[in-house]
């Protein structure tokens, strides 16, 4: 078995009063990792923490295979990092910046820059690359900082709520981007977000993370298989026919905005559903198994962990 890029043991980090990371045990392999919770639950600093870009308070963590805290600069020249806030320097334009940032990771200038030009053209940035970086839109700085992040070519890459302020075609394309990271390029992604989409779109391991506390660590494919049995049905007519017909089997159903039918049916695969749609004669355009998976996970997971909090205050 390989051997994990992310190991840690009770990693904790407080601030002040606050626990921020509140004994986080985890090993992570390699691959698309969704870090996902709402805001303010840990994530950030949970990434800042293992980059060594906040000091941590306890326990231990390893990257790549490398102590945290221990042997920064072997770790910070196998990482990338896109950080959530904009990190460009004033004054510069893009080309300058990206190049700057190549020189910061030991390439020498003309490789540097070779790179950056390389890197820029990856994230499609044409003429734009030459203006200052004051002027660009958000769209244009996020796909700056994904340039910079991947210019030394690491092993993995840390994202922290990469679509921020985007519109929703500016969404798809930088998850597209990434996605050819680990699809193309070999490279692992830690991308931290609050937005389920994105996380759902690209990530093959999901971790969920409130209050500083991991509370699930899954490969999406499992978490999804716990939700078997939920189905969205497609079909060009006989809504109510087929309504009425998984009422008599006791599946409950409605009907979405979207015209698509949901049903919980019984059965570890569609096979009940399938035959009971043959019978009727209604072919299904499409089905989607468990479409709300990570959402209804996530939701549960941050409602049992309410609940755990509120029991742990009132006993105090």
């Amino acid at each position: 078995m390989a051997a994990p890029i992310i190991e840690t043991v009770d990693f904790s980090k407080r601030f002040g009063a606050l626990k921020a990371l509140d004994s986080v045990t985890l090993r992570v392999a390699s691959g698309s990792i969704g870090l996902l919770g709402p805001n303010g639950a840990g994530k950030s600093t949970f990434m800042k923490c293992l980059l060594q870009l906040l000091p941590f308070d306890s326990g231990s963590a390893k990257l790549l295979g490398r102590e945290v805290g221990r042997e920064g600069r072997d770790i910070r020249k196998r990482v990338g990092y896109a950080p959530e806030q904009d990190c460009h320097i004033p004054g510069m334009v893009g080309c300058e910046y990206v190049t700057y940032c190549a020189r910061l990771c030991g390439l020498p200038f003309q490789a540097a820059r070779q790179r950056a030009h390389e890197m820029l053209d990856f994230v499609g940035m044409g003429q734009e690359r030459y203006r200052k970086i004051d002027t660009y839109s958000t769209g244009m700085k996020q796909r700056l900082k994904l340039a910079q992040a991947i210019v030394h070519d690491p092993e993995v890459v840390f994202l922290d709520e990469p679509t921020n302020g985007l519109d929703p075609r500016g969404q798809v394309q930088i998850l597209e981007l990434i996605q050819s990271l680990r699809k193309d390029h070999g490279m692992s992604v830690i991308l931290s977000s609050h937005l389920l989409h994105d996380v759902d779109r690209i990530c093959e391991q999901i971790v969920i993370i409130a209050r500083g506390r991991v509370l699930v660590h899954d490969t999406l494919q499992n978490l999804k298989a716990r939700r078997r049995g939920a189905a969205e049905v497609v079909v060009a007519g006989r809504h109510d026919d087929l309504m009425r017909e998984f009422g008599r089997n006791a599946w409950p159903c409605e009907l979405l905005s979207n015209g698509h039918i949901r049903v919980e049916h019984s059965g570890e695969d569609l096979n009940p559903l399938l035959r009971l749609m043959h019978s009727l004669e209604v072919p299904p355009v499409e089905i989607i198994p468990s479409p709300n998976a990570l959402e209804e996970m996530f939701v549960k997971a941050l409602a049992e962990n309410s609940e755990e909090s509120s029991a742990v205050g009132a006993s105090n």
